[in-house]
């Protein structure tokens, strides 16, 4: 048979059509999407506790909602350890987005490291949704970013206000001196200076294996009515603890105040009584009589065990998981960086664990309730007691500190 002969042509033209059929999905059935995830997290350093609460919070979404996802569409998943620190962090961002192309980047404990990982998401164009660092310029190093966390400003302002009208009028800051800690220090201060407090004296302390000892007691000498603190959670807070026990501020009158990282609920069964009577500002507590809270702790519960307590970190996981399962939802998968950012600007969730929730559209950062809380006993055991509740709060820093035209 010739090669240009009509039969032959006959039998290309078929050979070509079987091929194509055969490349085409089996019938019923959809192409499948894959939207790859790459999560940066502290799994080692000093975050690697409040690190793993973290991503046990987005493991139980991802696990719990996998069938929500549009038919033919799955995820998969990329862990790497920023080993808390900043140069780690960028790199392996950096491998995340260039060698094994993720669609979108989740998670980050510590603020520095967030910072660093930020211009990079401006680069490739790949959105960043922060699940914990907290430093408060973050989302304005690249449009690429939303937070559904916190700022130090959210929950430092109304305490110190609260604190300047119940507490006393002289203040002492004694905070961790990293990113959080400077912006918990200044919102503190801002808000107990417009509650007709002085702040009377301050200091910070090496964010790694700190002796707190020395500085709560050059706090003590001072004699402030209010010693405010702020450590990076995890068990630094019960060494802080330990240390306002062991140096008796309580009986020298002195009352404590913090930012929820000094009592995260999972640290509480390690901290004996020496909480009790604290009070804190926060954005959750185990101790919420919410229904969607309920709903996360039995589910939690049957997934780690009943021994295991979740806290601010673990909501702010399973809060960033949420709103990628959102992104994947309404684009069936397929979404650029900016498709993505769209749907993230005026994201809400009215059923967070902690109350509800919902990106800024202009800010990128999170509007939430505030509580202040109570540190207590109930029924045996050291809980966070909501007491009051200030809602729908934006970032202050930000309404204070406008984009420079």
């Amino acid at each position: 048979m010739r090669w240009n002969s009509p039969s032959r042509r006959a039998v290309v033209r078929l050979a070509g059509a079987v091929a194509a059929f055969a490349a085409l999905p089996a019938y019923g059935q959809t192409a499948e999407t894959t939207v790859k995830i790459g999560i940066v997290n502290s799994f080692s350093g000093f975050l690697a506790a409040p690190g793993d609460e973290m991503q046990k919070g987005m493991d139980l979404y991802a696990k719990l909602n996998a069938a929500s996802l549009p038919a033919g569409v799955k995820i998969e998943v990329l862990k790497r350890d920023d080993g808390t620190n900043p140069e780690t962090g960028k790199r392996v961002a950096q491998e995340l987005i260039t060698r094994d192309k993720v669609n979108i980047l989740l998670g980050v404990m510590g603020s520095p490291i967030a910072a660093a990982i930020a211009p990079l998401t401006a680069e490739a164009k790949i959105p960043l949704v922060i699940t914990n660092a907290a430093g408060v310029a973050i989302p304005r190093i690249s449009p690429y970013v939303a937070r559904v966390s916190f700022t130090q400003w959210q929950t430092a302002v109304p305490l110190g206000t609260w604190a300047a009208k119940e507490a006393g009028k002289k203040a002492y800051i004694a905070v961790s001196d990293f990113i959080p800690g400077h912006d918990a220090e200044a919102a503190f201060s801002k808000g107990f200076k417009d509650g007709g407090g002085e702040i009377v004296g301050s200091v910070r302390f090496p964010t790694n294996n700190p002796d707190f000892a020395p500085f709560v007691q050059k706090a003590k000498d001072a004699k402030p009515d209010v010693l405010f603190i702020f450590v990076p959670g995890g068990t630094q807070a019960t060494a802080m603890m330990k240390a306002i026990k062991d140096l008796g501020l309580k009986e020298a009158g002195i009352k404590v105040v913090s930012t929820q990282d000094l009592v995260p609920d999972e640290e509480l069964p390690n901290m004996g009584d020496a909480p009790v009577g604290l009070v804190t500002a926060g954005n959750y507590s185990t101790a919420a009589d919410r229904p969607a809270n309920k709903t996360f702790l039995a589910a939690w519960a049957k997934e780690y065990g009943d021994k295991s307590i979740p806290d601010f970190f673990a909501v702010g996981g399973w809060d960033g998981m949420a709103a990628v399962f959102d992104v994947i939802k309404k684009t069936n998968g397929k979404f650029d960086g900016d498709a993505a950012m769209a749907i993230l600007k005026g994201w809400k969730n009215p059923d967070s664990p902690r109350g509800p929730i919902s990106i800024d559209p202009v800010t990128r950062d999170i509007v939430q309730n505030i509580y202040i809380r109570r540190s207590e006993m109930k029924d045996g055991k050291l809980v966070n007691s909501e007491f009051v509740t200030i809602p729908d709060v934006k970032d202050p820093w930000k309404e204070l500190n406008p984009p420079k035209q």
